[in-house]
């Protein structure tokens, strides 16, 4: 075993690295898409359906190919996923029409659904069972700081190189793809081959377990939050005259402290244990909402610092959510990845499709109030979730 430890870390080293590479390009269009709704001239509503349609893509797919990503012991998901995000995703920005947009952003979209499940899978299989929650945090971390940075360089490159220059943000991706050819070994070179999963045993199993299902509503509300700030912000920093470039910053932000905190998240789950790290989660949203839309004309550098702490607390509990899922069946740890990770996104995602037309009939605002309400009510889920241990 000792020969194989220095490999399983330099897997996972990669593996990280390829989570943060990849989640660059799915946070690329959130803080430029109100200008690239003006360049082909569609509306707020418009927008944010297409953008919704980038979620739904990119992470309701995550199940089945989780499904197939246990059943095979090849990288072939993680090289085709970052390959796709990194070439479509950028040049969506160059699409002249909505069509092509669409088509553009499904593709890459598809690409981070690929990615995802398996490289969850791969990086659960080759942490070292005593440290598995710190992995896991290192790794979702590392997602989650690729996609803050995503909104930095997307917004850089519209503001002072021009929209036209998005694609050279393609290089790093497909550089990093085939890297992994040669730094992430196959599943069976570290581990016997496991037995083919039955695909109607493993879907009932993890639909019918009550505890994953608690599980998969609490990453949904999480994700709620997350969606409806990088969906409405921008066109609400837009409307205030911000420019690009602070709009990047302020989702890089945001972004970076939810990194940080999922970091550090099984530090804290030792001290104030996973119900706790659940309730700060879900309940202290809406004081933090309501205080960050209060001050957001009146005092933006404060309410600033109050968005950037939202996203510590919103993601503080993601990889507890993930390492706590995965040990309820982790003989199906992809499919369940994609379900925490993907599966949640995407039902959101459909659900909140008509956001922008909510928020031009309501107002940005009172819809970001509303959405933060949710969880706070639904914290009474976490209470059922620790009811018993054993299901």
């Amino acid at each position: 075993m000792e020969n194989k430890l220095p490999q399983n870390k330099k897997a996972l080293i990669w593996l990280s690295g390829a989570h943060f590479i990849n989640d660059i390009y799915t946070g690329v269009l959130n803080p430029i898409m109100p200008f690239i709704a003006a360049k082909i001239s569609i509306s707020m509503a418009i927008a944010t359906v297409i953008l919704t349609i980038s979620h739904i893509f990119s992470s309701l797919l995550q199940p089945l190919f989780g499904y197939f990503a246990d059943n095979i012991v090849k990288r072939s998901f993680i090289f085709w996923g970052i390959f796709l995000s990194s070439i479509f995703i950028p040049l969506s920005a160059l699409a002249n029409n909505p069509f092509i947009l669409v088509l553009f952003i499904i593709i890459g979209s598809i690409g981070s659904s690929l990615f995802h499940p398996q490289a969850l899978g791969f990086a659960s299989r080759f942490a070292n069972k005593e440290n598995a929650g710190k992995s896991m945090a290192v790794f979702v971390a590392m997602g989650t700081l690729g996609y803050s940075c995503g909104p930095v360089v997307s917004s850089a490159i519209t503001q002072f190189l021009g929209m036209h220059k998005m694609p050279l943000m393609t290089v790093l991706g497909l550089v990093w793809a085939f890297l992994m050819f040669k730094c992430v070994p196959k599943l069976s070179l570290m581990e016997p081959v496991i037995s083919k999963i039955d695909f109607k045993t493993a879907f009932k199993r993890i639909l019918t377990n009550r505890k994953l299902n608690i599980l998969n509503v609490i990453a949904m509300l999480k994700t709620m939050i997350m969606s409806a700030c990088f969906i409405l912000l921008p066109f609400l920093w837009k409307n205030m005259g911000y420019k690009p470039f602070y709009i990047g910053m302020a989702l890089f932000l945001f972004i970076f402290a939810g990194g940080i905190g999922s970091l550090i998240s099984s530090f804290i789950e030792k001290r104030i244990g996973a119900a706790n790290v659940f309730y700060i989660s879900m309940i202290s949203t809406l004081p933090l909402m309501i205080l960050f839309i209060l001050l957001c004309s009146s005092h933006p550098t404060l309410s600033l610092i109050i968005f950037i702490v939202m996203g510590f607390i919103t993601m503080m509990a993601t990889p507890v959510t993930m390492i706590m899922a995965q040990n309820v069946l982790p003989e199906y740890k992809s499919i369940i990845s994609g379900f925490i990770n993907g599966f949640s996104w995407g039902i959101v995602a459909i659900v909140m499709s008509m956001l922008g037309f909510v928020a031009e009939k309501f107002g940005i605002t009172n819809v970001l109030i509303f959405v933060a309400v949710i969880p706070a009510i639904c914290s009474v889920l976490v209470k059922e979730l620790f009811k018993k241990e054993n299901d």
